[in-house]
């Protein structure tokens, strides 16, 4: 990266598509050949663009190695371990961060992660609010607190007006998965 400052953005809302918008993002920039590093909080399940980005050498995945289902469905000892495994996937970005092997970082789920207490708040708001200076920060989830807001430099909120979970059409792969 030439040494420009890196900006926050965040893509939030109800809506279909935030995740999506940050792996595009991360397509324009390796494109770029910039060095991507992507964190999945709350994401054990093989997803179709897993395949698409392991086919890019300039674009890394982090991510839980299991499953834990959704977060109202796990037992406190599940919610634990999953915080433990969050911790390490941050811990592990801040340094990729803060050492320069990485252009942009995307934490996705950030918020949902965040809300739930499930990741150490204070290393998270560290990624955030002591963001290396050269690196683009992405972050994505439902409802970030109005701190993370005017941290940023690009909010894009995606809202939900029809989705086909409404008519009882479930996720289809290669589509919502």
């Amino acid at each position: 990266m030439s040494g420009e400052k890196g900006l926050i953005h965040i893509y939030c809302g109800d809506g279909k598509g935030k995740t999506t918008a940050a792996l595009g993002l991360a397509l324009r920039a390796a494109g770029a050949e910039k060095r991507i590093h992507i964190v999945q909080l709350l994401k054990g399940n093989p997803t179709s663009e897993l395949s698409s980005l392991a086919l890019l050498p300039n674009i890394t995945v982090a991510r839980p190695e299991k499953n834990f289902g959704f977060t109202f469905n796990m037992t406190e000892e599940q919610k634990s371990e999953l915080t433990d495994i969050h911790n390490g996937l941050l811990a592990n970005a801040l340094d990729k961060m803060n050492c320069g092997d990485t252009d942009m970082l995307i934490i996705d789920e950030f918020f949902a992660a965040y809300n739930k207490n499930l990741l150490d708040r204070e290393m998270a708001e560290r990624i955030v609010f002591e963001k290396a200076f050269v690196c683009e920060l992405v972050l994505t989830g439902r409802a970030p607190d109005r701190k993370f807001i005017d941290a940023s430099d690009y909010v894009s909120e995606i809202k939900c007006v029809k989705h086909p979970y409404e008519q009882g059409i479930t996720a289809r792969k290669g589509i919502e998965f």
